[in-house]
């Protein structure tokens, strides 16, 4: 690969435009396969989305040249970002480049420590427990409604501690599903069209609106919680990277450098957004309430779209496979036996990461990612002006079959060490890459194994609907997904051991 350098050659442009929309009518139908196509044009992939030329990069080598290595070449933005912005503002997902990007993200990353998230494990264990209990067995589900409503829920717990009136986590579940098909409408069509007075563009800049009046009214919430709070409960989280001075109660991972262990003070009425609420820059000072409106309204959508959907894509893959199925039981029993779930176990469950990585791989969770030249760039030969949209696709690159044997293929053990050592990890970017990587990464790895293992070890759920499709959102969705729920008793130690090898 030639990456920003090379002779020039323009890049080929993918065939089936039409006048006027280019290939926006290809983007809004078959929006996966489309995509999933240009890989045989070649590395980069010239598209039109009408008279705008979008510039889609098809080789993982080439992506992570944009990411990483020629990062400042490519600065977060695009017509998807552009969109996001709308109801994100300047959150950490689309904040421009530079120093505000990493003094947000300085002030952010405490909240996300090892062992800050470990003390609300416990909190979101039982919020997950108390919801899936009441399931009624033999009656069928919207699954996938059912893990975006939980994830969302449990999230909220979390971000916010316990209490938050109903009404609050109602509107939010349902408001997002409309603001992000609003937000992708946005993308495809014109920028002219998105700002005429539509009922359309009028409907979504309402829901936008309502989306950051509950949001007021969370931070609300979490502001007289800390007010109320012993002083003993605002102390720093154990391991926190901005309390470096501070002891810890558990021995720490030098690898990471978090606290493996241990518990803090921090009240079960607290929740992680404290570390938003008591920010101080020394230069900036605190977070504004704009600011705080726009972080907390990028990690719910984090929280709603790409988690939910990876469990929703888990667990119907495990319904098709008793093999995984069974594997996943074994591993729970041997580590929970017939007790419930507790926040230490959550790091003993090796298998079933595999087997939500395999989601992740197969399904998104984004599927469409998109960058802006900051300069005239040649990228991997083909000349590319300043001010263009540089497009990548994450679904694309995990359904390489160069880099991954029977991509259409549900496979976890592909994840297993020594197999892994073949994959080349640059083409696994469900958590993106570079200085832009997803913050929030071990807390979306801490709640997706806290709600699959909870799920999984009361419930065996089989499908009863039609085998679900792809659909290209924001995330890859499944088009319907219906499941019905059977109790399942979990083996103890002397029931395993008495069954004959």
């Amino acid at each position: 690969m030639s990456g920003i350098s090379g002779t020039s050659a323009a890049a080929p442009t993918a065939p089936g435009r039409l006048p006027l929309i280019g290939h926006g009518h290809q983007l809004a139908r078959r929006p996966l396969e489309f995509m999933d196509s240009l890989r045989s044009q070649g590395s980069v992939v010239k598209i039109l989305i009408g008279p705008t030329a979008a510039y889609v990069v098809t080789d993982p080598a080439v992506t992570r040249r944009v990411l990483v290595t020629e990062v400042d070449a490519f600065a977060k933005g695009g017509k998807i970002i552009d969109a996001l912005r709308v109801f994100f503002g300047d959150g950490l997902a689309t904040i421009a480049d530079g120093d505000l990007h990493l003094k947000h993200r300085r002030l952010m990353q405490p909240m996300f420590n090892k062992a800050h998230i470990a003390t609300r494990g416990d909190v979101m264990i039982s919020h997950v427990r108390t919801a899936t209990e009441a399931w009624a067995e033999g009656v069928a589900r919207d699954t996938y409604e059912d893990m975006n409503d939980l994830t969302l829920s449990t999230f909220l717990v979390a971000l916010f501690g316990s209490g938050l009136p109903d009404h609050v986590e109602g509107e939010f579940q349902s408001l997002m599903p409309a603001i992000m098909r609003g937000t992708i409408r946005q993308t495809i069509l014109p920028g002219w069209v998105t700002k005429l007075p539509l009922p359309a563009n009028r409907a979504h800049e309402q829901r936008v609106a309502r989306l950051r009046a509950l949001i007021d009214q969370a931070i609300d919430h979490h502001r007289a919680q800390l007010a109320a709070a012993p002083d003993t409960s605002a102390g720093p989280p154990a391991g926190c990277p901005a309390h470096a001075g501070s002891s810890t109660d558990g021995p720490t991972d030098s690898s990471t450098g978090d606290s493996t262990g241990g518990s803090t003070g921090n009240s079960s009425e607290g929740g992680l957004f404290s570390t938003l609420l008591t920010a101080d820059d020394p230069e900036t000072g605190p977070f504004s309430r704009q600011q705080l409106q726009d972080e907390a309204i990028t990690l719910l959508t984090g929280a709603i779209e790409t988690t939910g959907t990876t469990l929703a894509w888990t667990l119907y893959e495990i319904s098709r496979n008793a093999e995984i199925e069974r594997r996943l039981h074994d591993e729970l029993d041997a580590v929970c036996g017939d007790r419930p779930l507790r926040q230490e176990d959550v790091g003993s469950l090796p298998y079933m990461r595999s087997v939500l990585k395999e989601a992740m791989r197969m399904y998104g969770p984004a599927w469409l990612v998109t960058r802006t030249t900051t300069r005239p760039v040649v990228l991997d030969g083909h000349p590319i002006p300043e001010g263009a949209d540089v497009v990548y696709s994450p679904y694309v690159h995990q359904h390489d079959p160069d880099v991954y044997a029977d991509p259409k293929t549900f496979d976890p053990d592909r994840w297993e060490p020594e197999r892994a050592k073949s994959i080349d990890r640059t083409s696994f970017l469900a958590f993106g890459d570079g200085r832009r990587k997803c913050i929030g990464e071990e807390f979306a790895w801490t709640e997706l194994l806290i709600v699959l293992a909870t799920v999984v070890q009361r419930w065996r759920l089989t499908l009863t609907s039609a085998p679900p499709r792809p659909q290209a959102i924001v995330t890859v969705k499944p088009d319907k997904l219906s499941m019905t729920p059977q109790l399942r008793v979990p083996k103890t130690t002397e029931e395993k051991a008495e069954q004959p090898v």
